[in-house]
């Protein structure tokens, strides 16, 4: 993740998020239903979070008050500058940056005319087959390891359901290794006992994303997942590393001290029955 400016969108995080709403704005989602999703599944965000929803919010003439003061505080406080500041930033890019935030608050505070229309989606493939075993490099120099549950060829996104397991070892894992393998569940920070569970779209990826991953091969997934009526235990997003690798990391970071949290076998999601009913 990285700034290269000072305009609100010349970072990863706005730039990410901004591109993420209208990717489901242009699904035909509406602007609230995508404002909350977001939210939920940044319980965290930081400024730049936030200035990437309110933009977005803004074009599609659907800012709610809750926001715009949000928005408003951040920027009246200075808190933004000061974190520049606190990461260096020259004087001359903080007083640009200050000036930015200071004309995007009137643009916010403005009315907005039409709602930004919203764009035919050309179909997309996923970038894996179902049964995919991904492996990457862990903090601690380990291999770990996802697994691809599902590809989405009918929607048109390309759309991957993918789950971290607890793979943590010196040698690169075989096909065997994943079959043999249990479900992360996290319960770091707000995390309460969440499998990191998302549809993962294939925009960002070959660009962003591809040389943190090696296909080690596939498994047998006899179940079947769909992006629609699994949205409400899976999350939508185009970052493979914050919500793949990162989540291993700090799971396996916060069991130094707390113990190893409970988990399942990866069979549980790759055969036929309802791996919602877990206990």
């Amino acid at each position: 993740m990285g700034t290269w400016g000072t305009a609100i969108k010349s970072n990863d995080t706005s730039a990410d998020i901004y591109a993420e709403f209208f990717d489901l704005y242009n699904e035909g989602k509406e602007p609230s239903e995508i404002k909350n999703k977001l939210i939920s599944d940044n319980p965290n965000g930081e400024n730049d979070f936030w200035f990437g929803l309110a933009l977005a919010l803004w074009e599609t003439k659907s800012l709610s008050n809750d926001i715009l003061e949000k928005i408003r505080e951040i920027i009246k406080s200075e808190s933004d500058l000061k974190l520049w500041k606190e990461l260096d930033a020259s004087e001359s890019d903080i007083k640009k940056r200050k000036i930015v935030l200071e004309n995007f608050l009137l643009k916010l505070e403005s009315k907005q005319g039409k709602p930004k229309a919203r764009k035919r989606i050309s179909k997309k493939e996923p970038i894996f087959q179902k049964g995919t075993c991904l492996t990457f490099k862990l903090n601690n120099g380990n291999y770990g390891g996802a697994v691809v549950l599902d590809s989405d060829f009918i929607s048109g996104h390309g759309y991957n359901l993918i789950v971290p397991t607890r793979i943590n070892q010196k040698n690169k894992p075989t096909t065997s290794d994943f079959k043999n393998s249990n479900v992360l569940v996290a319960n770091f920070g707000n995390w309460k006992d969440k499998i990191p569970l998302n549809w993962f779209l294939p925009k960002y990826f070959q660009k962003d994303f591809s040389e943190l991953f090696e296909n080690i091969g596939t498994i047998q997934i006899d179940k079947e997942f769909d992006p629609i009526k699994n949205s409400e235990y899976a999350g939508f997003t185009s970052d493979w590393d914050s919500f793949i690798i990162n989540p291993v990391n700090q799971q396996f970071e916060h069991e130094k001290e707390n113990g190893i949290n409970k988990s399942f076998s990866i069979n549980i999601l790759t055969k036929r029955k309802k791996w919602w009913h877990l206990k």
